[in-house]
């Protein structure tokens, strides 16, 4: 049977009032959640930006659902400290966590004053970062030089099985890239064609594990209100690649969206007043070969939210899986 979870949005809401929507969210019946790893918002309308390394540990111990992170080591992270985060949630919270990796933002990553690097070079890090981050989770010493360093490291702190390293990719070539090292694999589900070619591209590639996607959707009783709520929140989302990855501030990302239409913001999020749509979208999302898909109601306010998709939503999907 498919996992529908939860995303919780450090961007969004502050990390208490976070923890207890995902509290609440377990208790509506969604099966497990992931989190975003973020040191700034989109946008200024979005205020918050909790850390997801620490919070996860709340969260961990709060419910008994399995849990992800979307991290990306190499800059804003180094390397060993990633391993060391990752290890000690795997060994506190056993096959419950899991960690998807990328080539990062500069939205995040800018602060450590290094120069934001070109896609190949952040694709070479990232790939650095997975060698030694897994053989530290596998209890080596480990030096290295390449795109960063590493000088005799060695995590002592461990679980007898290291967590899953997930690719994080919205591209059929990253993911085919990400074929070659991967656990498992998750993406941003937009098109449903484009959907399936990225998944396919991972699994063409030898990609292995189970293939997740993250839906971003507003949903509220009234269609207008919906849609205030996505273009007030998820206006951001209307931004591609590469332009979202190499703009560094929430004002960058304000002034370039601040005249998106609304048919950009309905491509960019699932917007509907009724759940029957959001249904069947998830329902097409499952149908496209994914094993999992975290729900994102973009909204700050996720009660009714929880409360409408664990009545009425999450139920249907059951018995139609």
């Amino acid at each position: 049977m498919a996992v529908i979870g939860f995303h919780a949005s450090h961007e969004q809401i502050p990390p208490s009032t976070l923890l207890r929507d995902v509290i609440h969210a377990h208790e509506a019946g969604f099966q497990a959640a992931m989190c975003s790893d973020h040191l700034a918002p989109w946008l200024d309308a979005q205020g918050q930006s909790g850390f997801a390394l620490s919070w996860l540990g709340a969260a961990l111990a709060s419910t008994p659902l399995t849990f992800g992170v979307v991290h990306a080591p190499g800059q804003r992270y180094h390397p060993v400290i990633s391993a060391q985060a990752i290890a000690t949630l795997g060994e506190m919270f056993p096959d419950r966590f899991w960690a998807a990796l990328g080539s990062g933002e500069n939205m995040n990553e800018h602060v450590t004053g290094d120069p934001w690097p070109d896609k190949a070079i952040r694709e070479r890090r990232l790939l650095e970062s997975v060698d030694v981050i897994r053989r530290l989770l596998a209890g080596e010493e480990v030096s290295h030089e390449g795109t960063f360093t590493v000088d005799r490291a060695r995590v002592w702190s461990r679980p007898a099985t290291p967590p899953r390293l997930i690719g994080a990719a919205i591209t059929p070539e990253s993911a085919a890239r990400h074929a070659q090292w991967a656990d498992g694999f998750i993406t941003v589900a937009g098109d449903v064609t484009a959907l399936r070619d990225v998944i396919a591209a991972y699994r063409d590639a030898g990609g292995r594990g189970p293939v997740s996607a993250q839906l971003h959707l507003s949903w509220a009783p009234d269609e207008a209100d919906a849609l205030a709520i996505a273009r007030d929140q998820w206006r951001s989302g209307t931004l591609s690649p590469p332009e979202a990855w190499d703009l560094a501030f929430p004002d960058d990302f304000d002034r370039r969206t601040a005249d998106a239409s609304e048919e950009a913001i309905r491509a960019a999020v699932t917007v509907s007043s009724d759940l029957a749509v959001h249904e069947a979208r998830i329902a097409d999302i499952l149908g496209a070969g994914v094993d999992a898909v975290y729900l994102h109601h973009v909204g700050q306010q996720q009660a009714a939210f929880i409360d409408a998709f664990g009545e009425r939503v999450l139920p249907a999907l059951q018995v139609a899986s």
